[in-house]
């Protein structure tokens, strides 16, 4: 069976997210701050939504990130290698796998995998404590406030995640991140 593309298959677990709260894309737009148009575009696979839109949605919606890209439902405490969420980012630049269940309260465990020249796009920040991310393979550039970072293999790096970050893959391979975030983010 053939996998639908990334940005259809978000636009399809938005729609059916939204449908299922019995809200109209005009209800869910002003709740998120977005445009109605917009929030029609990303379900039709047509826009590829920031990760501070795509926060802005889940929130509104009342869920995680993860929900909108969830392709396994993988429960409990165990999250087989083979059933890990895939969170495959519309822009189709880095996909996340989900290491911790989707319904871990206080910690969650993601690993990245960034194309080289990609990252997050633009800075943004979200609700959750404090974040730590490992650079696993390759390197990554990144900026918390006005700080910046080169994280090479090994290096890691502890920051708030309230406060404005971004990060880049400025190598010629991917890039392999490990990402602990309290509480959980997506």
């Amino acid at each position: 069976m053939k996998q639908a593309l990334p940005e259809l298959a978000l636009g399809r677990r938005l729609r059916t997210l939204r449908t299922a709260r019995g809200l109209s894309m005009r209800d869910l737009a002003s709740s998120a701050g977005v445009s109605e148009s917009f929030v029609s575009q990303v379900e039709r696979g047509v826009a590829n939504p920031s990760v501070a839109s795509l926060q802005r949605l889940a929130h509104a919606l009342d869920t995680s990130i993860a929900a909108l890209f969830e392709e396994s439902d993988a429960r409990g405490r165990v999250v087989r290698a083979s059933q890990r969420p895939r969170l495959v980012h519309p822009q189709r630049k880095w996909e996340d796998f989900l290491l911790t269940p989707r319904e871990s309260k206080f910690l969650q465990v993601i690993i990245s995998v960034i194309e080289p020249g990609s990252g997050a796009g633009a800075p943004y920040a979200h609700d959750s404590d404090e974040e730590c991310v490992i650079v696993l393979k390759g390197s990554l550039e990144f900026r918390v406030g006005d700080e910046s970072y080169l994280l090479e293999e090994g290096d890691s790096l502890v920051f708030e995640s309230r406060l404005e970050h971004w990060n880049k893959n400025p190598g010629t391979s991917k890039a392999e991140v490990l990402w602990i975030c309290t509480p959980p983010s997506y």
